[in-house]
């Protein structure tokens, strides 16, 4: 298992945790692949009935950890990459899957939310997809899921101008349930976990199943992955990840697309 991912079993609630929080739980491969073991676990696992994910600290994500972006620019497959493992087995979960979400959620942070089925969010929560500030594209099947649920207009918004998105509006959108004091937020996630696990198993698999157009989404992810990992190698990508470094304003207009 991986140091900043913690994973408990609390009577049938598998409870994921991010605890990088001096990283604002930027995510590295060996988060994503952590994530992706214990998902793979649930799906498996008879004893457990729910997935619960939450993060330490003052942020939810930063989304991906830009050091790792890099690293795929300068020639590593990022198809084969964990966040494509991860994303891959949220669009395959057949269990309910909670997200208690608190501050920042960025990139991934925000699409993953789209294949959970019950979000909660602080009051203070921002929802980014900053994915063309970084000469990226979007991920998680969100090019399709986040238009949507919430419209094409406000998904360009958030796309193309990186705008975040706030709690209310999030709810209001249909994004998440409900908005609560960042002290409650678990406790209300929890809550609604406990409530599944007496449910019964089988019927909340197949509603979710009805409700989700499973082989879509994993047709929509991977023509993501493909303009991703082609987006990765480009030299918007490249002056978006050395600006970044450099502290300092990416300039595109000099480049071709």
């Amino acid at each position: 298992m991986n140091e900043h991912v913690k994973a408990e079993l609390i009577d049938g609630i598998l409870v994921l945790t991010l605890q990088r929080p001096e990283k604002k739980n930027a995510l590295t491969g060996a988060m994503y692949d952590a994530l992706s073991d214990n998902l793979e676990r649930a799906e498996t696992d008879s004893a457990i009935k729910v997935v619960l994910f939450q993060g330490e600290g003052d942020s939810f994500t930063a989304g991906n950890d830009l050091a790792d972006f890099a690293a795929q620019a300068n020639g590593r497959n990022s198809e084969d990459s964990p966040a494509f493992r991860f994303i891959g087995n949220l669009g395959k979960m057949t269990k309910p899957l909670i997200a208690a979400v608190q501050g920042n959620a960025v990139g991934v942070g925000t699409t993953m939310l789209l294949h959970c089925d019950l979000v909660y969010l602080a009051d203070n929560a921002r929802l980014i997809t900053p994915f063309v500030n970084l000469a990226l594209v979007p991920e998680a099947a969100s090019s399709w899921l986040l238009p949507t649920r919430i419209g094409h207009v406000r998904a360009y918004q958030m796309f193309a101008l990186g705008e975040p998105m706030d709690a209310a509006t999030a709810v209001a959108c249909g994004l998440a349930n409900a908005v609560l004091p960042p002290a409650e937020v678990r406790q209300k996630a929890m809550a609604a976990a406990v409530t599944l696990t007496k449910r019964p198993a089988g019927s909340l698999s197949a509603t979710k199943k009805l409700m989700r157009e499973q082989e879509k989404i994993a047709l929509k992810m991977s023509e993501e992955s493909e303009l991703f990992r082609q987006r990765l190698t480009s030299p918007e990508a490249a002056e978006a990840f050395a600006a970044f470094a450099e502290r300092r304003p990416p300039d595109f207009t000099k480049l071709s697309n």
